[in-house]
């Protein structure tokens, strides 16, 4: 059985290709449970989330699940607070076929997710590109939005500017236009995609700081009680999610703006099922503020396994 580390991951996918990997799985009819998440301790936080999904219902030629722990305190250790493995089978006899660096694997999948929202959300000149967070993401969320996306500008701020600077000049050696800046309020406004990747208790990004057809993917806070967005701006937005009930029951920028009554199911326009299949539509005009609120799915990493896997055999 094979095993896929993150330097083998890294050498088989492609933004592009992943993006429209994606896409095909959206409009599949796979079977995805409701992840099933543990609180393993409240204080500090630790998570475990095991994640399964297959594919049919014609032909079950694959399954799979994703084991995942979540530590926010990590940071202070300087290890990633995520961490997970996944494993991979024949669905027809469930004979395993191979096991993968699940952490590598997240950050591709999730990546890629909010790049295909964003080709149906933000606006397709958008060139200025505010990152929210330093971790484990944020190269990734950086990369797969100039796949799609024409950016010639992007911001990088961090409550610790010093980590910024850090992966700003590790990204600018790539060739990447990343830079730095310490003023999150005045990057946001002049940009016209924000990414933000934390684990945030409270909001970082607000609406009155947004300018007309600014488009805002929220990938962190992905559980009940964090959120990186404000009242204000769900008000604003025009709200877009990966999963229905992930984001219902998981994303604290939905979760709790429902719970208060700040809006209702019905003010949720569509997630990426409708968006890939044309059910509903995406962007209509250039000054919408637009909402995706990502908190994974299986499907996502079951489209990657898949795809590792596959590419891992053409070569």
């Amino acid at each position: 059985m094979k095993h896929f580390d993150a330097t083998d991951i890294d050498g088989l996918l492609t933004f592009e290709s992943l993006v429209n990997t994606l896409n095909n799985a959206f409009q599949g009819e796979w079977t995805t449970p409701n992840r099933i998440h543990l609180t393993m301790s409240e204080s500090p936080e630790k998570y475990l989330l095991l994640m399964p999904s297959w594919t049919g219902p014609s032909a079950t030629q694959y399954a799979g699940i994703k084991i995942v722990t979540s530590n926010p305190g990590n940071g202070e250790r300087n290890l990633p607070s995520i961490h997970g493995l996944y494993y991979l089978v024949n669905g027809d006899t469930g004979q395993p076929i191979a096991t993968m660096d699940g952490t590598r694997m997240t950050v591709w999948r999730t990546a890629a997710a909010s790049a295909l929202a964003s080709t149906f959300l933000s606006r397709p000149e958008s060139s200025v590109l505010t990152m929210v967070g330093t971790g484990a993401l944020a190269p990734f969320m950086i990369r797969a939005h100039m796949s799609v996306r024409p950016i010639t500008e992007v911001h990088l701020w961090n409550h610790n500017i010093r980590k910024a600077h850090l992966l700003a000049e590790e990204l600018q050696a790539e060739g990447l236009p990343v830079t730095a800046h310490p003023d999150l309020v005045s990057a946001v406004g002049r940009s016209d995609i924000v990414s933000t990747a934390t684990l945030s208790m409270t909001p970082l990004v607000f609406g009155k700081w947004l300018k007309p057809g600014t488009h805002v993917d929220a990938v962190g806070a992905f559980t009940p009680t964090r959120r990186e967005t404000d009242d204000e701006f769900i008000r604003l937005a025009k709200i877009y999610c990966d999963t229905r009930w992930g984001a219902t029951h998981e994303g604290g920028d939905i979760a709790m703006p429902l719970a208060d009554g700040i809006i209702t199911e019905d003010d949720i326009l569509g997630d990426l099922h409708d968006l890939t299949r044309g059910t509903v539509q995406g962007r209509t005009n250039s000054q919408d503020i637009t909402f995706f609120k990502s908190v994974g799915t299986a499907l996502e990493d079951l489209a990657a396994a898949i795809a590792i896997h596959e590419s891992a055999n053409l070569g």
